[in-house]
């Protein structure tokens, strides 16, 4: 590894602690979220309410020195409350633009589900393109840029499903489980005696994420292992098992992460086990099960999972 990739390392170890030491049980949730981060992606979070996901995204906008926003998506938001919009000014008798909370670093979209689908297309140029358009002009946000949104599995009515676009632009997605009897009483004790103030807390530099997304771009790739990553996707047209497979963009997702995941383990080369390890977060949302599928019983992880058995990873 070279001097950069050592230090990028070391520094992403420093923020991986700093955020489970305040989400704690969801060590593997917090290593995806840094993966995407890394992969310079966007993350679509689906679990109950009450598992720490607000908590999660203060927590990684304080370790990265970032801007935090939150839009709490409900019925009657409108795309302009996503972007910004254009208002008349009294005061100085003209135009002014007034910026969304979308010019931010990371940004919370709780409950991204809950708006319709005109809302929730206002997210597709700026998580595709980094840019917002408004009254003609385009204008870049932040740097980093992060979407993590969530949506609660349980409650469906009063919902909007994300349409494929929508989906296509998160580079994984996560399930958050419950955690386990012993954390839970860690975070019992911890946040049940804690007094809220309303204080967020403070911002340190702990990543520089520009640099460190580029010193992950830089993570070597064989060709062989490149290959395999396209094959595992390739896999999901060719089944009976799935009525629609996922597109050429999970496998640049799926290489990206893979990269990102070596990163984390503080290697600087990919490997077929880093590329497996990514294969349910990048696709299990880019995927729709055929009917018969579904009225058997069987989800999208364990159809995944039969794929990645029968696809040959390289020995060498």
């Amino acid at each position: 590894m070279n001097e950069s990739t050592i230090t990028t390392a070391a520094a992403i170890s420093v923020l991986r602690q700093h955020i489970n030491g305040r989400l704690i049980g969801q060590a593997q949730v917090v290593d995806q979220v840094l993966i995407a981060l890394l992969a310079g992606g966007h993350v679509l979070n689906e679990g109950v309410p009450g598992l720490g996901k607000t908590l999660l995204v203060q927590a990684l906008a304080a370790g990265i020195g970032g801007k935090f926003k939150r839009i709490q998506f409900t019925p009657d938001l409108m795309p302009a409350d996503v972007t910004g919009h254009v208002m008349f000014d009294m005061s100085k008798s003209k135009f002014v633009l007034k910026q969304g909370p979308v010019f931010t670093n990371l940004l919370l979209a709780d409950e991204i589900n809950r708006a319709p689908a005109k809302t929730q297309a206002a997210l597709l140029e700026v998580m595709q393109e980094h840019q917002v358009t408004l009254d003609g002009k385009s204008m870049p946000v932040g740097k980093p840029f992060m979407v993590l949104a969530t949506q609660n599995p349980i409650e469906q009515e009063g919902t909007y499903a994300l349409p494929e676009a929508q989906l296509d632009r998160f580079i994984i997605k996560i399930n958050i489980d419950y955690p386990t009897a012993e954390d839970e009483v860690l975070i019992a004790t911890r946040y049940a005696l804690q007094s809220f103030t309303g204080e967020g807390e403070q911002a340190q530099q702990l990543v520089d994420v520009p640099a460190a997304q580029r010193d992950c771009a830089a993570i070597e790739v064989d060709a062989s292992v490149s290959e395999y990553a396209i094959r595992l996707v390739r896999a999901t047209r060719g089944t009976t098992l799935l009525r629609h497979g996922a597109g050429p963009r999970a496998s640049i997702a799926l290489l990206r992460c893979a990269r990102a995941q070596a990163l984390l383990n503080g290697v600087d080369f990919v490997t077929p086990d880093d590329v497996k390890s990514m294969v349910l977060p990048v696709l299990r949302h880019r995927v729709i099960l055929a009917p018969e599928v579904e009225i058997d019983g069987l989800g999208v992880d364990e159809v995944l999972a039969n794929l990645l058995d029968k696809v040959d990873a390289p020995r060498s």
